[in-house]
C-alpha cells in the first residue's frame, strides 16, 4: 500500500448500506435529521431493513477546479461494530494513485478506491479511534484526488461540527 494506510482495511468494507454508497450526486440521499457545523445528519430506511440507517454527509467542491466535487460520508454499519468513511470522488481521476488525506498539517496516508459507479469512485475504509479523534479534534481536512502521477488537487473539507455529529450517530 506504499503510503502509510489510514486504517486498517477489512470485511466491513463491502457491508450492505448501499443507500450512502451511491451518494454520489450533488444532494447525498436520505432525508436531513439535523446539521451540526458543515455536517448534515441525512438518514433513511433502506429497502428491507428493519431500521433507519444514518450517515455524516458533507458535500465539497475543489475552489479552483468546479468539476471536481466529493462527498465525504461517515457512518456506522447496521452491526454498530464499524465505523465507515466513504469517499465519492468524480469521474476522470487517476484511480492507482488513491485518494490522499491530511487534518490539519499531518499526512494521514492514502486509501484505494474500491469500486466506480455510474457517478464517481468511491473509497471507502474502516475507521479506527485513532482517526476518528483526529477528524474529531482537527480544524480541517483535505482530501487529494489525483488527475495525473504528478498532479493532486487537495480539496479543504471543514470538520466544523464533525465531533458532535459524530457522537450523534445512531
Amino acid at each position: 500500500m506504499g503510503v502509510s494506510r489510514w486504517v486498517r482495511y477489512g470485511a466491513a468494507v463491502l457491508l450492505g448500506l448501499s443507500t450512502f454508497a451511491a451518494a454520489a450526486s450533488a444532494n447525498a440521499q436520505g432525508m436531513v435529521k439535523n446539521t451540526h457545523g458543515d455536517w448534515q445528519m441525512r438518514c433513511e430506511t433502506p429497502a428491507g431493513a428493519t431500521a433507519e440507517q444514518c450517515a455524516l454527509v458533507q458535500n465539497v467542491v475543489a475552489e479552483d477546479r468546479p468539476n471536481v466535487t466529493l462527498v465525504i460520508i461517515v457512518l456506522k454499519t447496521a452491526d454498530g461494530k464499524s465505523r465507515l468513511l466513504r469517499v465519492v470522488a468524480p469521474l476522470g481521476i487517476l484511480l492507482p494513485s488513491g485518494l490522499g488525506l491530511k487534518i490539519d498539517q499531518t499526512d494521514i496516508g492514502r486509501a484505494g478506491f474500491v469500486r466506480c459507479l455510474a457517478t464517481g469512485c468511491v473509497a471507502e475504509v474502516v475507521m479506527e479511534d485513532n482517526l476518528i479523534n483526529q477528524m474529531k479534534t482537527g480544524q480541517s481536512a483535505t482530501f487529494i484526488v489525483f488527475q495525473t502521477p504528478e498532479e493532486g488537487i487537495g480539496i479543504p473539507v471543514s470538520l466544523n461540527g464533525f465531533a458532535t455529529g459524530f457522537d450523534a450517530l445512531p
